[in-house]
């Protein structure tokens, strides 16, 4: 088992993906972070940008032998390479409510948060690939995220608190 935690605004009771926002890493869907810390930046991050509620963290548990179930689409990109990086592209510009891949679980490196600037310069070609990669390492520890993108997916965490 592991522990995973989101950080928000609001604490999470019950995970629903309707309200996930798309042109994220791995699209949209439910992230989780195994850093207590990581999440709760999140955490003062979503505040700040939302203006309401409080620093939350919500934890769940999640048992890593479900990654091997057949019947489950999982992905896991073990550090940053360029294949990650123009999934993160990919995924970033695409701003509609249907997923560019059918993955339920995507694990992998979290995008440094000036992704957004990196990105373009990757599109407008003033950057190669693996100059994007390089610049996309999240400063600090190695961040990985956990992306849970279906409820087939969501029904295998267990809140903790």
């Amino acid at each position: 088992m592991i522990t995973l935690y989101h950080g928000s605004n609001v604490e999470i009771e019950k995970i629903r993906l309707d309200l996930g926002k798309p042109g994220k890493d791995f699209g949209k869907g439910f992230y989780l972070n195994p850093n207590y810390a990581q999440a709760y930046k999140m955490a003062v991050k979503a505040k700040r940008i939302l203006k309401t509620g409080e620093e939350i963290v919500s934890a769940f548990e999640f048992d890593e032998k479900n990654l091997e179930d057949s019947s489950l689409k999982v992905k896991i990109f073990s550090d940053y390479s360029e294949e990650w990086a123009e999934f993160i592209v990919a995924n970033r510009k695409n701003n509609s409510d249907i997923p560019i891949h059918d993955y339920d679980i995507i694990i992998g490196p979290i995008a440094d948060d000036n992704v957004g600037f990196q990105l373009n310069r990757f599109i407008e070609g003033i950057i190669p690939l693996d100059v994007l990669v390089r610049e996309l390492r999240y400063n600090g520890d190695h961040a990985i995220q956990y992306f849970f993108a279906t409820e087939k997916a969501v029904k295998l965490l267990k809140r903790i608190k």
